[in-house]
């Protein structure tokens, strides 16, 4: 029975839990800003980092996505976006000592946490087939072993090609088009493990797989729903967004079946009434819904509208498709489902109705809490059509916004990082670069997985990320991995996926966003695309970590000489001036014209929907669609459990061992879940329980009773991972349904 035991330097024994907060940020958020800072970079090199972070001389945080504003602030920065600053320009170093001292088979047993603490990689290491240990390599002979054994393949398509969304715009053009000159369409990228469900829901029913607001947007709006959302920890910067539309008179409605700090007061640290005031109150209304329920709880929304008359005929009329079977569909909802999908009272549905209806323009803002369920892309079709019902798409203060996780991981998409790519793109890159791209659609993150699992994949590059604690099914991945000939991954610093390797493994040291980046032509910089599609530079200013780096972009162009040959492209000329990048960007992707000449100030990429009502839909209009409502049901003993972060972690990143806001320190191995779901259990808080969800189980979870909504659970990724079934995916994006795990609880057998 696969288990996903602790890592042996992980050490609950300490853990205490307090009650949750009730209010974000403020002086502690500040506190700790500082003592992360100062314990990773010291005084000096602090400051002076810090006050680069998402400055337009500076360098884009390497955090989340989130827009900076229009005017910013000296000190433009979160206070987990200061964590990621200090985890990358710390001035720890993990050397080839530390690898001579530390045994593959030892890192495998090691936690994402203990690995980000010991620092900065300086030197390319290589595992040898035969060997449980790194050794140093030089670089020519790290690439000589990657054309190598990419050279023995039978086709390209037993090679898989990670990508991370903290690449930048330059480094992941030139990745995906190494790829495509190689041979295969195989490029799984974070996105499909994230909003790879917005992507394919907003394609299919308004033409464009994005956002259409604006900061400027979220602060003229009359009302905001933030769903399956936490703001405070994940894009703690949106808090301030949120705070200034309150000002101007917005109402906000959360969805979400944890009350988050976040999103009940927020403490603006850069305000006076932050520091020493009560701060502002963000939510007007919250609906704690129950796990997976924002369908129901939309189409019930969408009913009631249509029912009242309040429909924006006019924008229906001359912007939509589809409206009259959405409507007929929408007479047949069964209320008795809604509400146990929702575990809402009618009540409450209600009152939202009246902020909906006395609300002219309305943004939806949502993260992983709806993509990462079987039916997430029908779920968020249906908020397209609460939007459209209303014409809150292509008008000021209005419209969708799917809240990105990594700084450029939307980036990376526009510049071709996808397994199923457009023919019009691969047209232009062909013609750019004289070759002919494979048309055959590529393997996804779970596509990938199982071609390693299955021996139909047997090398595996990753630029960037952490893959082992990023994806589903963590026995099964490992096994994968572990079955390749030979894994490479392109780091900062150490993590998880370093421990588990194939026969032959390589670390590639790059230089991190915070560093310069000098080439032949002088220093360098890139850019990279926010969650709203602004285009600007990032440009590093510290000392890289060791003279042994090289930079994304040279070790993708070496690479690709390597393996390739060196007529193949203009690779050597890529590599020393990266203003032919971005030449060679603006005529292959559309929206880049002069782009070396805005890329310093920054630019807003097209959007028909948002910028002109253009729909480049199959129906050259925006789509309504028709979602039956299937509800997760559970048994008496089940929960249905939701993967999530702590406050100390971003993604697979782990800062430390507290949760602050939901009152935990020093531990992990938690499970959240409310006192009357536990009275029925027949557990109590404080009680050690295994997680069983059908042949999987995850060991030792300290129970702690928390105000969820019933029948659900939410404990911490990557340590749940192991739960979530590789199969078990969303219909139409494959995406993994972290969200919408069914666990029983057991006692702890040890």
């Amino acid at each position: 029975m696969p288990r996903h035991a602790p890592k042996a330097d992980v050490n609950d024994d300490h853990l205490s839990v307090s009650a949750p907060k009730s209010s974000a940020a403020g002086i502690p958020a500040v506190v700790s800003s500082l003592r992360h800072g100062l314990d990773q970079m010291g005084p000096k090199r602090t400051m002076l980092t810090l006050l680069k972070v998402n400055q337009q001389d500076g360098f884009d945080c390497p955090g989340c996505a989130w827009p900076e504003p229009g005017k910013r602030h000296t000190a433009e920065f979160c206070e987990n976006g200061a964590k990621a600053v200090a985890e990358e320009a710390t001035v720890r170093r993990v050397t080839p000592e530390f690898f001579a001292e530390h045994p593959v088979s030892d890192l495998a047993q090691r936690s994402d946490y203990w690995l980000g603490q010991q620092g900065r990689l300086t030197h390319p290491m290589y595992k040898a087939a035969d060997s449980d240990h790194y050794e140093p390599i030089a670089w020519d002979e790290a690439f000589t072993v990657i054309a190598r054994e990419l050279g023995n393949l039978a086709s390209p398509d037993e090679a898989v090609f990670y990508t991370s969304g903290r690449t930048s715009n330059e480094a992941a053009y030139l990745y995906q088009l190494f790829v495509r000159m190689a041979g295969t369409n195989n490029l799984p990228d974070c996105s499909n493990m994230c909003h790879e469900s917005s992507g394919v829901a907003l394609t299919e029913t308004i033409g464009v797989g994005k956002g259409s607001v604006s900061v400027d947007d979220l602060e003229q709006a009359d009302l905001i729903f933030v769903v399956g959302q936490n703001p405070g920890t994940n894009h703690p910067r949106m808090l301030s967004t949120l705070e200034a539309a309150k000002k101007r008179g917005a109402k906000i409605v959360t969805v979400n079946p944890l009350p988050e700090a976040g999103m009940t007061r927020f403490k603006n640290p850069q305000k006076p009434s932050g520091v020493v005031g009560k701060g502002t109150t963000l939510t007007d209304q919250f609906l704690q819904i129950r796990l997976n329920g924002d369908l129901a709880l939309f189409q019930a929304l969408n009913t009631l509208l249509v029912e009242a008359g309040a429909v924006d005929q006019e924008f229906v009329d001359s912007h939509t498709a589809g409206y009259e079977a959405y409507r007929e569909h929408l007479a047949t909802l069964d209320w008795d489902q809604v509400l146990h999908a929702t575990g809402l009272d009618r009540e409450e549905i209600d009152a939202l109705l009246e902020l909906v209806t006395n609300s002219e323009r309305i943004i939806v803002c949502w993260a992983m809490g709806l993509t990462q369920h079987r039916n997430s892309v029908p779920t968020i079709r249906e908020i397209v059509n609460f939007l459209l019902l209303r014409g809150n798409i292509g008008r000021p203060g209005a419209g969708v916004c799917p809240v990105r996780g990594h700084s450029n991981v939307q980036g990376d998409r526009t510049m071709g990082i996808y397994e199923k790519p457009k023919s019009e793109f691969l047209d232009a890159l062909g013609a750019e670069f004289s070759f002919e791209p494979p048309r055959e659609h590529g393997y996804d993150v779970v596509d990938s997985i199982a071609a390693m699992r299955d021996d139909k994949a047997k090398v595996f590059i990753a630029m960037g990320g952490n893959f082992v604690s990023a994806t589903p099914d963590t026995a099964v991945t490992e096994a994968a991995l572990r079955g390749c000939e030979l894994t490479v991954q392109i780091s900062t610093k150490p993590n998880r996926s370093h421990g588990v390797t194939g026969r032959q493994a390589l670390i590639l040291p790059t230089l991190g966003r915070t560093e310069t980046d000098v080439q032949a032509t002088g220093p360098q910089y890139v850019t990279v695309e926010d969650s709203m599609s602004v285009v600007h530079a990032s440009r590093g200013r510290l000392a890289p970590a060791s003279d042994h780096l090289l930079s994304e972009i040279a070790i993708v162009c070496r690479m690709a000489r390597a393996v390739l040959g060196e007529d193949s492209a203009p690779w050597s000329d890529f590599e020393g001036d990266y203003s032919l990048i971005r030449d060679s960007i603006e005529r292959v992707i559309p929206g880049f014209d002069d782009f070396n000449a805005r890329a310093e100030e920054g630019f807003v990429l097209p959007h028909p929907p948002r910028d002109e009502r253009r729909f480049t839909t199959s129906t050259g209009a925006a789509n309504f669609t028709v979602n039956p409502l299937h509800v997760l049901n559970v048994e008496e003993d089940e929960l249905i459990l939701q993967t999530l972060r702590s406050h100390d972690q971003y993604n697979t990143t782990i800062y430390g061992l507290d949760d602050r806001y939901r009152g935990i320190k020093q531990g992990r191995r938690v499970v959240f879940v409310s006192p009357d779901d536990l009275a029925k259990l027949g557990f109590a808080d404080g009680d050690m329980v295994d997680l069983v969800a059908g042949e999987r189980r995850a060991d030792n979870f300290r129970v702690v009773a928390y105000p969820t909504a019933r029948s659900c659970a939410a404990a911490y990724f990557p340590e749940t991972n192991a739960l979530v079934p590789l199969d078990s995916t969303a219909e139409g994006s494959n995406t993994p349904t972290s969200k919408s795990v069914i666990i029983r609880l057991e006692s702890a057998t040890g």
